[in-house]
């Protein structure tokens, strides 16, 4: 197995990743399903995804489990303002999230529970939280006494004054449903009392009729599928203050046991050197960036091609970019077209060549080094200079590669307008007629659209052109 190092959030330093056990349990705090996920939600979904291949490819057995949030207050409110139930309003929404994935080649979580069929894991949790003297009823609701866990604030470093205020904060605009008659601003809700907007959207509970609050279905069901303690759990760097770190004090103050060993967050998304919001129009979705005329994989290269922890700004000009990087990389893969892709991550690589991209990837996920290793050290080989045995293994590193990025590489087919294919073929019997300058006119002709022609010796292919 080979060693990946992450940055920790935890520990605020890079580390080995390690397993506890014969699998390594990874935890991905999933869509809310209330609308289509955005280019912002599947950047992070991307990171994640290219963490589990990488993973992988490297033997660590990776089981991973993401959630689908399917009962909170905006899947209730949006579901109740088009007059559907709440199980069929999230259910279209998650079958598009599926399909968005699909798209955009992220592989299928191990397991993907949902949290309204996990209510009585969560309602379990609940009950040994106030037995232990963490949590407490009032007026039907239940609510985690964050003063009685000492090491509240490890993750986020958050304390003191400044966590009344952010967590009174963080309520106040991201969850008025949390505003019942709490002993302290900084303490959150596990267990919401029914309220008459609810309508038919409740579950009976030990301390009457209501809903889990946000936070504890990732803990449940964490647990239930991962066991106590998970190795490794990611998510947005947003989700770090308060869910992660409600997650943390729940979790640990119901077991008693460290939740996480190593905790991952992926930096914000700008657009346009803006944050995005609804306001300013710039929150594209996958069928959005289809519609702009580029495909899922110019966008998956495009969301992955920064590093991690660092934010991404995400414009057209980067897609076309993207767009660029794939076609070179699919030329890549076009010259070692002759070898089978090896069955990824089974088969062994022996990294001779490409070895420096791969150790980018171990190295804290560093994706746009890693794509910078592989472009440069194409650069640097003649592929036609290289004997079959070394071009086999050459091939072998590249599918390596080519699965952990999860770029599938495949090359569009593009219609040629009949205007152009009229200029090419016009070309080229003024060139067989030895007419070269009325040949080159044409060609400038063809390039001035967009479009490139290549000659063989007895015939001519045409492609769009990189620059268009």
């Amino acid at each position: 197995m080979n060693d990946l190092t992450l940055y920790n959030t935890l520990t605020k330093r890079i580390e080995r990743v390690a397993s506890s056990g014969e699998r390594f349990t990874v935890y991905f705090c999933g869509p809310t399903v209330y609308n289509r996920a955005h280019v912002g939600n599947f950047r992070t979904y991307l990171i994640e995804d290219v963490l589990v291949r990488v993973l992988k490819l490297a033997g660590y057995r990776p089981f991973v489990a993401r959630n689908i949030t399917d009962v909170d207050d905006k899947t209730i409110r949006d579901s109740q303002k088009v007059g559907m139930t709440l199980s069929k309003f999230t259910e279209k929404y998650t079958e598009i999230f599926h399909a968005d994935c699909g798209k955009l080649n992220i592989l299928p979580p191990d397991v993907e529970p949902r949290a309204a069929e996990h209510i009585g894991e969560q309602i379990a949790m609940i009950e040994t939280l106030v037995g232990h003297g963490y949590a407490y009823e009032s007026e039907g609701s239940v609510y985690f006494r964050v003063s009685s866990f000492e090491k509240y604030g490890c993750l986020s470093n958050v304390s003191g004054r400044e966590l009344k205020t952010q967590a009174l904060d963080s309520a106040g605009k991201r969850n008025m449903a949390d505003e019942y008659d709490r002993e302290d601003a900084s303490d959150f809700v596990l267990w919401k009392a029914r309220k008459p907007g609810d309508g038919e959207n409740f579950w009976k509970s030990p301390w009457g009729e209501g809903r889990p609050g946000w936070h504890i279905e990732c803990s449940a069901m964490a647990m239930k599928y991962l066991g106590e303690t998970v190795d490794l759990h990611a998510g947005g760097v947003d989700l770090c203050f308060p869910h992660h770190e409600n997650e943390i004090a729940q979790s640990e103050a119901c077991t008693g046991k460290p939740f996480v060993r190593h905790w991952m967050h992926i930096a914000h998304l700008m657009v346009d050197g803006a944050k995005m919001s609804k306001s300013l129009g710039n929150m594209y979705t996958l069928s959005d960036i289809e519609e702009a005329g580029f495909s899922p994989d110019a966008l998956r290269y495009c969301l992955i091609s920064g590093h991690y922890r660092q934010p991404l700004n995400f414009t057209m000009n980067g897609l076309h970019a993207a767009d660029n990087a794939l076609k070179k990389l699919t030329k890549y893969g076009e010259i070692l077209a002759e070898f089978s892709e090896i069955d990824v991550p089974s088969c062994p690589v022996t990294w001779s060549f490409l070895g420096d991209a791969y150790g980018a990837l171990l190295s804290d996920l560093n994706i746009p080094l890693c794509l910078g290793n592989l472009f440069k050290k194409f650069g640097n080989i003649d592929v036609g200079e290289l004997g079959h045995g070394k071009k086999s293994t050459l091939a072998g590193e590249f599918f390596a590669l080519k699965y952990a990025l999860g770029l599938r590489l495949e090359r569009e087919n593009v219609s040629i307008p009949g205007e152009v294919q009229a200029l090419a073929d016009a070309r080229w019997e003024a060139k067989m007629q030895k007419n070269y300058a009325l040949a080159d006119e044409l060609r400038l002709k063809i390039e001035a659209s967009g479009w490139l022609v290549n000659d063989a010796q007895t015939s001519f292919s045409v492609e769009k052109s990189e620059n268009f």
